[in-house]
């Protein structure tokens, strides 16, 4: 059995560098084949981690995005409307009753299958990754209860479609609203916080190799402090590995030998107007000061 030393070595092979605590809820999830929900903050590695364990597992990764009024015919499944529209008007010529029409029409030809049932029509067991599901309502949670309890989905004018395998489920949530208690019962559960400086300096070395180790060590550090700062939006792990890259494209080898270009280069971490006039030079100096 695979322990959790192991799902780590093998995360951190595909570029994803996880802490004891989400690799082991990683770890009971596969074990368990229970699905995994994880809560935090936008921009700390949740949806990451479901397209490093399809790359692990060598799998077909397949994703939801979830949204205000996301419905069944957007996530489970539709009909073709106009294929079966096409296949009712060629069939006007032909001496074909109504109940073989219907029969034709609604068969697995003009079914369009969405996430949710793609994903437990595949002969190998997907990852499956439901995206903010805080973001969807809480009729649509009910729909993923059927699935998220047997794996099975009904569909009036075909019958239960039982899975093939069972997907790996990860579940996102940045906690914008309260999840229902049916939907968490049927799930493993890991909060994910950003991650400290440590972590932070691997995930760059790892997605950067070529980078100046000493510029790494800064890079993580400020933006730790920078965190800290009463900000509109702080800065996620995405957001770290492009400063981190424009920083080295520009050639600045340690931040306290060029405030300016360091500066100017904090359009890869701010993303608001506020944050953007809130960290002034003399804040960005502070910050470089605490880094160094």
């Amino acid at each position: 059995m695979e322990t959790v030393a192991d799902l780590k070595n093998r995360l951190a092979a595909v570029h994803y560098v996880a802490d004891d605590t989400l690799a082991t809820a990683l770890q009971l999830a596969l074990t368990l084949k229970r699905p995994l929900l994880l809560e935090g903050e936008a921009g700390v590695g949740k949806t990451e981690i479901a397209k490093a364990l399809a790359g692990i597992l060598d799998t077909r990764l397949i994703r939801l995005q979830c949204y205000e009024g996301l419905d069944a015919n957007a996530a489970i499944y539709e009909w073709n409307y106009q294929r079966q529209l096409l296949a009712i008007k060629a069939s006007e010529h032909e001496q074909i009753g109504a109940a073989e029409i219907e029969k034709h029409i609604f068969s697995e030809d003009y079914l369009l299958r969405r996430p949710l049932l793609e994903a437990i029509s595949q002969d190998k067991a997907p990852v499956l990754l439901i995206d903010e599901i805080d973001r969807a309502d809480e009729e649509f949670e009910a729909y993923l209860l059927e699935i998220l309890s047997d794996f099975q989905i009904t569909i009036p004018e075909l019958g239960t479609v039982a899975a093939k395998t069972v997907p790996h489920v990860i579940l996102t949530s940045n906690g914008t609203r309260e999840l229902s208690d049916a939907l968490r019962r049927r799930c493993l559960y890991a909060y994910v916080e950003f991650p400290d400086p440590e972590r932070e300096l691997a995930i760059i070395l790892s997605h950067l190799p070529d980078i100046e180790e000493t510029l790494a060590v800064q890079v993580a550090r400020f933006v730790r402090e920078l965190r800290k700062e009463d900000l509109d939006k702080a800065p996620g792990i995405a957001e770290t590995l492009d400063w981190a890259a424009a920083l080295t494209g520009l050639g600045v080898r340690a931040l306290e030998h060029d405030l300016e270009t360091v500066q100017s280069s904090l359009i890869c971490l701010l993303k608001t107007e506020a944050d953007s006039r809130s960290v002034t030079k003399e804040v960005t100096s502070r910050l470089v000061g605490q880094a160094a």
